[in-house]
C-alpha cells in the first residue's frame, strides 16, 4: 500500500521511534528492503536518488517499486531524495512518487524557503508530501568521489548546523511536512566518529512541530542514533551501510569466481543476505519493527 511520508511519520513522532529510510538503486535492494520490512512488520520508506533516475529509469524504477509495493501488506512511501531541480520534481510526480525531499540546504535562508514553499504548493496539490533541509549535512566519503568533501573544507563546522532561531520561521513560510536537520552527521562513510549535537536537537524540537529527519545515518553509532530518536528524530536516512554490505560480499565473490557465466541469482545470494542483516538491524535499533 503506497502512502505519503505523513502517514508513516505521524505515528513515529507520537510514539518516539524512527523509521529508517533506505535509498534503493536497483531491484535487489528494493526487494530486500520490502521483504525485511514485511517480515518485521515495519513501515517501508524507500527513496530514489537522481543518479539512479537517468533517462528512462525515471519512469521504470519507480514503476517497479510501485508494482512491488502492491504485493506487500505494509505501508510503503516512495520518496524522491535530494532533489534540487524543479523539473525533476514535476517528472517524479508524474512517475508516481508519493513524497519528495527538496534540498535547498546550500542556499541562503530566503531562497531555500522560497523554493521549498514552491515545491510544497506543487506537491500538496498532487497529494504528495515534502521534506526539506535547513542547515547543511555535507558529504564525507561517498560513492561518487567527485561529491566527497575533503576533511576540513568547512571553515567552521558549527556554521552548517541548523539554526534553531530559523526553524519556526522556515516552517511557517513553507508549510513543509518534515524537516531534515544538521546536528553533526555527514553523508557517506565517516573519516572519524561523529558526535551528535543533542543540545542543538533539543533547541530545534522545542520550536518545531514537524517530524524531524536525520540524514547521514550510516556509520553513526547506534547509541547516538537512539539518543537522537529519544530527543525527537523520526526518520533516519540509510544508504552507505547497505551499499557497503553489498560490495564487501561481491568483492569476495569476484576474488574466487571461477565460472564467469554464474547466474546473478546465485552471484547476489550472499549480498542479499548481507543487505537484509543491515536492514533488519536498522529496523530493530530505530524501533519501527511491529509498527506497520
Amino acid at each position: 500500500m503506497l502512502v505519503t511520508i505523513n502517514e508513516i511519520l505521524e505515528d513515529a513522532k507520537k510514539n518516539r521511534y524512527a523509521v529508517p529510510a533506505f535509498d534503493v538503486s536497483n531491484y535487489e535492494m528494493l526487494c530486500c528492503v520490502l521483504d525485511v520490512c514485511e517480515e518485521e512488520s515495519s513501515p517501508a520508506l524507500l527513496m530514489c536518488l537522481g543518479v539512479d533516475l537517468g533517462g528512462r529509469r525515471l519512469r521504470t524504477l519507480p514503476a517497479v517499486i510501485r508494482a512491488a509495493a502492491a504485493h506487500y501488506n505494509i505501508p510503503v512511501c516512495l520518496q524522491l531524495d535530494h532533489a534540487t531541480d524543479f523539473g525533476l520534481i514535476e517528472a517524479a510526480a508524474d512517475a508516481g512518487f508519493t513524497s519528495v525531499m527538496y534540498d535547498g540546504s546550500t542556499l541562503p535562508f530566503k531562497k531555500n524557503a522560497e523554493n521549498t514553499a514552491r515545491v510544497v504548493r506543487f506537491a500538496h496539490a498532487r497529494r504528495m508530501t515534502v521534506e526539506a533541509e535547513l542547515g547543511h549535512v555535507g558529504n564525507s566519503i561517498v560513492g561518487d568521489a567527485s561529491a566527497s568533501e575533503a576533511p576540513g573544507t568547512a571553515d567552521n563546522p558549527e556554521d552548517t548546523l541548523t539554526d534553531p532561531d530559523e526553524v519556526a520561521r522556515f516552517v511557517e513560510i513553507t508549510d513543509v511536512d518534515a524537516l531534515a536537520v544538521a546536528i553533526g552527521t555527514s553523508h557517506g562513510i565517516y573519516r572519524k566518529t561523529p558526535a551528535l549535537r543533542i543540545d542543538r536537537l533539543d533547541e530545534i524540537t522545542a520550536v518545531c512541530d514537524r517530524p524531524l529527519v536525520l540524514h547521514g545515518g550510516s556509520g553513526t553509532p547506534d547509541e547516538q542514533i537512539k539518543t537522537a530518536i529519544a530527543h525527537g528524530i523520526c526518520k533516519v536516512n540509510i544508504y552507505s551501510d547497505v551499499v557497503s554490505a553489498i560490495n564487501k560480499i561481491l568483492m569476495k565473490e569476484f576474488e574466487h569466481l571461477k565460472n564467469i557465466s554464474l547466474w546473478p541469482a546465485h552471484l547476489f545470494a550472499g549480498a542479499r543476505e548481507s543487505m537484509k542483516e543491515v536492514i533488519r538491524s536498522k529496523l530493530r535499533t530505530f524501533g519501527s519493527y511491529g509498527r506497520a
